[in-house]
């Protein structure tokens, strides 16, 4: 079923068409015309929340701040030598 554009040119984007694509409040519509078609593709809004310790439960590591630099490039090396 089509949408009327209204009086400052806004289209209602169909419910479930938002609920398959994850559309909600604060998303990025970018538009362009593409010959006698509007494209749009949306971009979520940028989070606020932390991700600190989200990894934590996939990670055996244990690594002590004082030690990261050290563990970067032992990790680097072990890498690159299995590579070889």
């Amino acid at each position: 079923m089509g949408s009327v554009v209204g009086r400052k040119g806004q289209v209602v984007i169909a419910e479930h068409i938002r609920d398959q694509l994850g559309i909600g409040p604060g998303w990025v519509a970018i538009q362009r015309a593409v010959g006698e078609r509007v494209e749009m593709v949306f971009l979520p809004p940028e989070h606020r929340e932390s991700l600190k310790g989200s990894l934590a439960p996939h990670s055996k590591a244990s690594v002590p701040p004082s030690e990261w630099l050290r563990a970067r490039e032992r990790g680097w090396h072990e890498a690159a030598d299995r590579e070889l």
